[in-house]
């Protein structure tokens, strides 16, 4: 009886420490002077967050616990160069980071590949520009290198945003554009004029292992599927446009996060994307200017509050912020099933007391 007993009591414990830890999200306060970080990845071998910056050709490592340890020190990279978008092809054991000189410097974009075990730089890729496009053409130089992704053969696919286009640098660190599908250009921009990022177009990007990349488009707020062999893209017809997105992660469960500065939007699809539907919405902190979300152990989603705009304006700052965020809708059906079990024990108990009790009662009735 005493271990029946001592049994209820720790699936009571159990369930409200669950109850508990469900309803609190894992924050990372981290800090590091003037960092501005921009892109973030997951190494699930290391088991830490990537970060890159805006101001230094350094790429960071950040703890669950907030410890900052230097990465990757890349002093002969170009002058105020900025780490943008981050992978972890944990395949070949490597981190890929595109990097972007932006005006007045002089153009640069190019993908860097290091050596997780060596931190060696692997390659240095410069991105070519788009030759049809006229010298005298305002865009011409202004190419971003923005986020990229990488397939298990160890191709990387690296996003375009000015110049709406993809590029793809093999393993061997050759680099083409990949395509320029009209797709990419045939839908208005839906950003205010005047907003300091209205031309940015392509910009988060990942890998699905049935062989298409999902892309999101900052200014039009679309989402496309591309073939990954032959480049062909197409928009995923979703139930409602997003909001200037940016950066966008694949959980195993085939769910699709997608943040933005505003919002992490959670998408579903039941035909490998030819069509989705963002089935909820979390509400961020602006202020923080969340630019990427990755999907980090147990399947949690974590974005990254790097207060971007801050730093492109000049200001100094060293705290910043990793955040888990999570579905309500989700979070809902989990505290279901806590329940569910909390009523499952609870009912073994009282079912085992009346056993209990007849038995004592039969008991009873023998002696007397």
């Amino acid at each position: 009886m005493f271990a029946i007993k001592t049994s209820l009591f720790f699936l009571i414990i159990i369930v409200f420490t669950g109850l508990a830890a469900a309803g609190k999200p894992h924050v990372i306060d981290f800090r590091w002077s003037n960092l501005y970080p921009e892109g973030m990845a997951w190494d699930p071998s290391a088991q830490h967050f990537v970060v890159g910056s805006l101001n230094h050709r350094t790429i960071l490592s950040v703890s669950d616990a907030g410890v900052v340890e230097t990465l990757i020190s890349d002093p002969t990279l170009p002058e105020n160069v900025t780490v943008l978008g981050l992978t972890v092809d944990y395949t070949k054991k490597r981190l890929l980071a595109c990097l972007h000189s932006s005006s007045p410097l002089p153009p640069f974009n190019a993908l860097a590949a290091y050596d997780l075990r060596t931190r060696r730089r692997l390659f240095l890729s410069i991105l070519p520009s788009d030759p049809d496009f006229p010298v005298s053409s305002t865009r011409r130089g202004r190419d971003v290198a923005n986020d990229v992704a990488v397939d298990f053969k160890g191709n990387a696919y690296v996003t375009n945003s000015i110049g709406n286009f993809i590029w793809k640098v093999n393993e061997d660190g050759e680099a083409s554009i990949f395509t320029k599908s009209p797709a990419f250009t045939r839908y208005p921009n839906t950003m205010d004029e005047n907003h300091p990022f209205n031309d940015c177009g392509l910009n988060g990007i990942t890998y699905v292992s049935k062989g298409y990349l999902l892309v999101v488009q900052s200014n039009t707020g679309k989402m496309f599927k591309v073939d990954a062999d032959d480049g062909k893209a197409r928009v995923v017809l979703l139930n409602r446009d997003l909001v200037m997105p940016d950066g966008i992660a694949m959980r195993r469960d085939g769910v699709v996060l997608v943040v933005s500065t505003q919002k992490l939007w959670f998408l579903k699809s039941d035909d490998s994307w030819s069509e989705g539907v963002v089935y909820d919405k979390t509400d961020l902190d602006e202020e923080g200017s969340a630019t990427s979300v990755v999907v980090g152990e147990e399947g949690r989603a974590y974005v990254l509050y790097g207060h971007l705009m801050e730093g492109i304006t000049g200001k100094g700052r060293e705290k910043f912020k990793i955040v888990e965020v999570k579905s309500e809708k989700e979070s809902e059906d989990e505290h279901v099933w806590i329940y569910v079990l909390l009523g499952l024990g609870l009912a073994y108990f009282l079912f085992w007391r009346f056993q209990m009790k007849q038995l004592v009662q039969n008991l009873d009735k023998k002696i007397n």
